[in-house]
């Protein structure tokens, strides 16, 4: 099946051109023409066409928390009443409220949740998800009749969404660097060991939409069988949270006698195909350790990080250092690729107090060529003969775009993502003029959802 797209304007080999011809035959762009007339027939894209965006970090029952869990921790107000003040806290205590979440949600809920949530991604130009899932099991830790259920819903819940997923499985196995049992809503993380894990994972239907790839949650619950655990999944996609919170690094150089990284680095958790996310806190040894020439990519996830007060991490030194950056939304305090990759370098001007750090095609990188290879999917993330065709076109003629003189940065510092009006995943239109083609009524889908969970 061929067809052909023109758009005013695309991010072709780093340059912004215009009047681009994107022909597609079998779910590949077939030829990339700048300063072509359109076709007879094309679909005419309005605005910048970029490549598919790819978030590469997403636990998507976390979606369930935006905008209830400050409610909560602030107690709230209703009926009028004067609003309390919003509560304070940290990582640990907005944990406690997502791990409410873990421990009701059922297999419907979850499939139905992560459906709707994918959706908002593809609304927002996202074509491929990485699933950092690590909700294996039935409350108290029983294993359900199909011991991948969550992980099979998630994947059809991809599919219905008309997005790619990698399913990034998650061993899962203590609560703390020192050893100590899961408890409470953990239980359903765990599979009990490594070889109870790889039973499990390797058991995951492979779908055409989806690669299964593997991750540790943290050093914390899994301070022993790394070595194992690497052993058994290198070359394929592998994601760890990394230092994303201070207390980590304390406890493991308490444990460990080393930083996390460190740890990683000598379990041979580490080079081109683990992915380490968060990456916030780190010593000057660790981007050293994860940089060189096998370098470890680094994901990102400035909207999260920043909601949860984590930090800010130092990514202009790891990209320095050889660490790919690529980008991921987390928890979902905001779905919008483009706000994470303009977090990355308005983070770093907070942080030194100078402008300038990042080119807008190191930002865009990031959220799309690199983002994908984190995920495996070395043949997506450009606009280029062979690659697979996704397309997102982003308008600039809205309130937040025009007046621009490079159309590229009026879409990556001041676009959000309801400025995406057409997205392609494959060939195949997931989203036309700002409405998605597969679900109907996604803030309705969303709204269903969350509340089917809280109730």
């Amino acid at each position: 099946m061929s067809h052909s797209y023109h758009a005013e304007y695309a991010c072709v080999d780093g340059a912004t051109a215009r009047d681009v011809r994107i022909d597609v035959a079998n779910g590949r762009i077939a030829a990339v023409l700048a300063g072509a007339p359109a076709p007879p027939g094309s679909v005419r894209l309005r605005g910048l066409t970029l490549p598919g965006l790819a978030n590469a970090h997403s636990h998507a029952f976390h979606r369930a928390l935006r905008g209830r869990a400050e409610v909560e921790l602030g107690r709230g107000h209703a009926h009028g009443a004067p609003p309390a003040k919003l509560g304070r806290g940290s990582f640990w205590t907005w944990r406690q409220r997502m791990y409410e979440v873990a421990g009701r949600i059922d297999p419907d809920q979850y499939h139905a949740l992560a459906r709707a949530t994918f959706a908002e991604m593809a609304l927002a130009g996202v074509t491929c998800v990485g699933e950092f899932h690590y909700l294996h099991h039935a409350p108290g830790g029983l294993h359900y009749a199909d011991p991948n259920e969550m992980g099979h819903r998630m994947m059809a819940a991809a599919a219905e969404a008309g997005i790619r997923i990698t399913l990034l499985d998650a061993l899962y196995l203590t609560s703390s660097v020192a050893g100590a049992p899961l408890e409470g809503p953990q239980l359903r993380f765990g599979d009990g060991d490594v070889d109870g894990w790889s039973k499990r994972h390797d058991a995951l239907r492979r779908e055409p939409h989806a690669l299964i790839g593997a991750a540790a949650h943290s050093v914390r619950a899994v301070p022993d069988g790394l070595t194992t655990f690497a052993d058994r999944n290198e070359g394929t996609p592998t994601h760890i949270h990394l230092s994303e919170q201070r207390a980590e690094n304390e406890q493991c150089l308490a444990a460990l006698g080393r930083t996390p990284t460190e740890h990683l680095v000598d379990q041979g958790l580490a080079g081109p195909w683990v992915t380490a996310v968060h990456a916030t806190h780190l010593s000057n040894g660790d981007i050293a350790r994860l940089g060189g020439e096998d370098a470890t990519n680094v994901c990102l996830c400035p909207t999260t990080e920043r909601d949860l007060g984590d930090g800010i991490g130092p990514a202009r030194a790891l990209a320095d250092a050889g660490s790919p950056l690529c980008l991921g939304s987390d928890s979902h305090a905001v779905i919008d690729l483009l706000e994470e990759a303009r977090a990355v370098e308005l983070d770093e001007r907070l942080s030194t107090e100078q402008r300038g750090h990042f080119t807008v095609a190191e930002l865009l990188g990031a959220a799309t060529l690199a983002g994908h290879a984190a995920l495996g999917w070395g043949d997506a993330g450009t606009l280029s003969v062979g690659s697979r065709a996704d397309l997102v076109t982003v308008r600039v003629d809205t309130v937040r775009t025009a007046g621009y003189e490079d159309p590229a940065a009026a879409v990556l510092f001041g676009a959000t993502a309801a400025d995406v009006t057409d997205v392609v995943v494959d060939g195949r239109a997931i989203v036309h003029d700002g409405q998605h083609l597969l679900v109907a009524d996604v803030p309705g889908a969303l709204d269903r959802a969350i509340r089917a969970v809280w109730s």
